[in-house]
């Protein structure tokens, strides 16, 4: 069969039932890599016995023992009731609200395309111990715990999925909660084959942007291949969510790192070392900015060029831009696009971490945190030193991901993310 674009097919959605959990928005999760541990995952297992987070980031003593136990969780939770499968294939509208923010989309199971055939494009590189543990996880769960972020630029018109999705909200809801962050979630079946030949008819003429959950699609792919999927096969397809960021702009924040190794006072001798040991001048200027939080991102956002925050956590920011062209010369890729050379991202990568500090790219390292409190805080509990980014514009990130290019890992943060939770995916 020949793939047309996205292929998104209806499932038998797995579903907490409501009289045996103590509420919805108890037994949610953001997404695994979002959780803030530990104390984020303490949260979550302490706010319902049945918390998702305890199939998607299971705590034993290794990785197998770790899966094994997610696995005989999801069968428990099965057998007791406590999650239960609808009766008929569907796709899923989805909706989160909160205050202004409206964004609406459909929750499926895409079939799965390599990135050369160009209907799936990542922007983003992925580690592969990271995709490796996820895909021992999913393959002892024989289940998609939780759905991908995937963006499409609809025709702007109100038909096929767009003209779905909003006949669809207009009945009751199959679930309705509010979680702790504020967003109100709503959930409905799409079930009429006319309906699902719409949004099929539509969807297949669109590529989609990985918005949210490289190393999940990633992980897809492998397990699709371990197992041999054929066309019929669950192995095939992947949980995903599909929003039309023509109707439903998403919004893209920064991924932030925290240097636990690195104390800020040897990264800034660092600095001053760089270019004075090839004649090149000051590596980057250097602004120390005693000013409150607000005011230093504020700061950070306005200054043209590459630009980083630097904090230990007390209360003083150092801001790094202007960086040696002669620097940059020597340390970015000049083969790749302008846009690609460009990116903060790509000078942090490049230029901060592999060369100016040597910090190797492992998680004992470097740690990807997308609150910005989170990150001052634990640069202050390790002593280390927290960089402060800032976003980059979807348009950026789709361009570059249409050139077959990908950028530095977790650069940015598209959202609102879907909850984890409210629907899963068995592979059986």
């Amino acid at each position: 069969m020949t793939v047309r674009g996205l292929r998104l097919a209806p499932f038998r959605g797995l579903r907490y039932a409501p009289e045996r959990i103590s509420g919805l928005a108890a037994v949610t999760s953001p997404p695994y890599d979002v959780v803030v541990r530990p104390d984020g995952l303490r949260h979550l297992e302490t706010a319902d016995p049945y918390n998702i987070v305890r199939l998607i980031l299971p705590q034993a003593a290794d990785p197998a023992a770790r899966h094994r136990q997610a696995a005989e969780t999801l069968h428990r939770w099965r057998a007791d009731g406590v999650l239960a499968q609808d009766a008929e294939p569907a796709l899923y509208v989805y909706e989160q609200r909160k205050g202004e923010l409206l964004q609406r989309g459909l929750i499926g199971a895409l079939r799965l395309t390599a990135p050369e055939e160009g209907v799936v494009l990542p922007h983003e590189g992925v580690i592969d111990e990271v995709v490796a543990d996820r895909a021992e996880l999913m393959r002892e769960l024989a289940a998609n715990p939780e759905p991908l972020l995937l963006s499409y630029r609809g025709d702007g018109t109100r038909t096929g999925a767009t003209a779905v999705i909003e006949r669809a909200t207009r009945g009751a809801p199959l679930m309705a909660t509010t979680t702790e962050d504020g967003f109100a979630h709503r959930l409905w079946a799409v079930t009429d084959p006319a309906e699902l030949a719409e949004v099929d008819a539509e969807l297949s003429r669109h590529s989609a942007l990985i918005a949210d959950g490289h190393h999940r699609w990633a992980t897809y792919l492998r397990l699709r291949a371990e197992q041999g999927g054929g066309e019929g096969s669950p192995w095939n397809y992947g949980l995903v969510l599909l929003v039309d960021t023509a109707r439903y702009p998403l919004q893209v924040r920064a991924i932030h790192r925290v240097l636990p190794r690195l104390p800020l006072k040897r990264a800034l001798d660092l600095l001053d070392r760089a270019g004075a040991a090839h004649g090149e001048g000051a590596a980057f200027r250097v602004r120390t900015l005693e000013a409150p939080l607000d005011e230093a991102l504020e700061e950070l956002e306005e200054t043209p060029g590459n630009a980083f925050l630097l904090t230990e956590g007390d209360g003083v920011f150092h801001l790094l831009d202007r960086p040696s062209p002669a620097l940059l010369a020597r340390t970015v890729d000049a083969r790749r696009p302008r846009a690609w050379r460009q990116l903060d991202a790509t000078v942090l990568h490049s230029t901060l971490l592999d060369v100016v500090w040597q910090v190797p790219d492992r998680p004992e390292h470097i740690g990807y945190l997308h609150h910005i409190e989170a990150a001052v805080e634990q640069a202050a509990t390790h002593g280390g030193t927290a960089v402060l980014m800032r976003a980059v514009p979807e348009e950026t990130v789709r361009a570059l991901a249409e050139q077959g290019v990908t950028m530095p890992r977790k650069s940015t943060s598209f959202g609102p993310k879907p909850a984890t939770g409210l629907v899963l995916r068995t592979l059986h």
